[in-house]
């Protein structure tokens, strides 16, 4: 299999960048030597750009780093409710969405993105602190405040820093797979995967002893993918009733529990498909969809491809 292509990754410091914000991508994308990504950090202009929290940046590149850029990443910034970016920046964002180079913001970000226009009529998120005024300075987006992130063909926002690496690993899947994405997740100590459907903030009534337990249902599941998993069976592990069950695991991953067991699924075949010369059925079977058949089906509903094209894209050593 060649390599693949190498992609020039370029973070966009604007004036308050916060500097969690502007790490994650930095980070996340040179997380290996052998990572295909070349990431460089820009500004309005070269030169010093005041941050947020105490902290400043002096940055190598100005605007026009944007017009090589595969990637464009806009962190979070302060004030984004009352400051829009220079002029010159919305428009080297717009130029560098028209050539297809993909931008993504993380946190407050989005406000950048959304005054460039091209978030209108698509969804889009952002920290929940600032969901509102999103919506209100920017009304023809449709701002979801329920999520961890969104992809909308080219244009990625994600909530609050955190969900940066949330983002950011979604991307890596997307471009080089599942192993790659995870080993990233391993090497940051970050979960590998959570939905972009996941909830950001949701305010709790119940004792913080169930979400661990749920923890333990989900770890415990993961352990069986290969066996036969039902609600009956998870709300019992987790010592709830399966009505109760349903409702928090939704609140938890934005998933129903069954639709989380085959995303798992999924996942744990699309490695095998990278890392192994197993044969469809036997994957099937590993990961407890039965028949290569029913695999392929679940494959082409959630991922939009075939396994064995996905085998052809991702797989390692061939």
């Amino acid at each position: 299999m060649p390599a693949p292509p190498l992609r020039r990754v370029a973070v966009l410091v604007l004036e308050g960048a916060k500097p969690l914000d502007v790490g994650i991508p930095a980070q996340v994308f040179t997380t290996r030597a052998s990572m295909p990504y070349e990431v460089g950090v820009c500004g309005a202009a070269p030169g010093p750009v005041t941050g947020g929290d105490g902290l400043s940046y002096h940055v190598a590149h100005g605007i026009e780093a944007l017009a090589w850029a595969d990637i464009v990443f806009v962190p979070g910034y302060r004030h984004p409710d009352r400051d829009d970016p220079p002029r010159a920046v919305i428009e080297a964002l717009i130029a560098a969405h028209d050539r297809g180079a993909r931008l993504a913001a993380i946190s407050t970000g989005a406000f950048a993105l959304a005054a460039t226009g091209l978030l209108d009529g698509k969804r889009a998120t952002t920290h929940w602190h600032y969901t509102r005024a999103l919506a209100a300075k920017h009304p023809l987006v449709r701002v979801d405040a329920n999520v961890l992130f969104v992809d909308e063909a080219g244009v990625l926002t994600s909530a609050g820093a955190a969900s940066g690496i949330d983002l950011c690993l979604h991307m890596l899947r997307g471009d080089l797979g599942v192993a790659a994405s995870n080993h990233a997740a391993r090497r940051l100590v970050a979960a590998p995967y959570r939905s972009g459907g996941q909830a950001q903030y949701v305010p709790r009534s119940v004792p913080e002893p169930l979400g661990e337990r749920f923890a333990a249902t989900r770890e415990w599941a993961l352990r069986r993918l290969g066996e036969p998993l039902t609600l009956d069976l998870l709300a019992r592990h987790a010592a709830v009733s399966p009505r109760t069950f349903s409702r928090r695991f939704v609140e938890d991953t934005g998933y129903t529990p069954m639709q989380w067991v085959m995303r798992a699924r999924i996942d744990v075949a699309r490695e095998l498909l990278e890392r192994s010369q197993r044969g469809i059925e036997q994957i099937a079977a590993d990961v407890g969809l039965g028949t290569g058949t029913n695999l392929r089906l679940h494959f082409q509903r959630i991922l939009g491809t075939t396994p064995s094209e996905y085998r052809r894209t991702f797989a390692q050593g061939q």
